[in-house]
């Protein structure tokens, strides 16, 4: 089972989450794959992701997080005891969010939503200072992410698996090329073309 947690202001139809899910539908394992829309809420988007995977067995399951959604799949990993892959990951999204405090757009929709200062501590109560079991963890980090410094990535998830792509960008343009490698890593066998 994967658990794909987008990022902020982003949703299910952005790029990597629909890459992972075609793939997965090419592999007949579609209903292994879930992703859903969080809401502005750290909490709530808790609240909503681990009501999704109760009851399935960490050894079962995948959290993969992109920017914010790596932020929220470190903790969720912490908790369950379970495997995540982190792309571009937020480290203290508390300080990058805190601009964002408002209202705003979603990216694939203009939808408007507010994120209210009170998330700013619902996003505190999240604070990993320190992984446990580096083995858990697959970083997906890039030099070029113009949003995020991919040194406080690496030196986050010191010890983890790390796959640091020279250039690149927030939202990983050439995500596709590393599908494979993020689904062996999912236990997702023939996840290469």
């Amino acid at each position: 089972m994967i658990l794909y947690l987008h990022g902020f202001r982003s949703s299910p139809s952005s790029m990597k989450a629909r890459v992972t899910g075609q793939r997965m539908a090419e592999l007949g394992r579609a209903a292994e794959f879930i992703c859903p829309q969080l809401p502005a809420s750290p909490r709530l988007a808790m609240e909503l992701a681990f009501g999704l995977v109760a009851g399935v067995a960490p050894d079962e399951l995948t959290i993969i997080g992109s920017s914010l959604g790596g932020y929220y799949a470190t903790w969720m990993a912490e908790k369950l005891g379970c495997r995540a892959v982190l792309l571009n990951p937020a480290v203290v999204p508390m300080l990058d969010l805190d601009k964002h405090v408002g209202v705003t757009t979603a990216y694939h929709s203009d939808e408007r939503f507010e994120f209210k200062r009170e998330y700013i501590e619902e996003l505190r109560a999240l604070a990993v200072p320190q992984i446990t079991r580096p083995e858990r963890y697959f970083l997906l980090a890039c030099t070029g992410d113009e949003v995020l410094d991919y040194r406080d990535m690496v030196a986050h998830y010191a010890g983890a698996r790390q796959k640091v792509v020279q250039g690149s960008d927030h939202a990983i343009s050439e995500y596709a090329d590393y599908l494979g490698e993020v689904l062996e890593y999912c236990g997702i066998t023939g996840g290469t073309r």
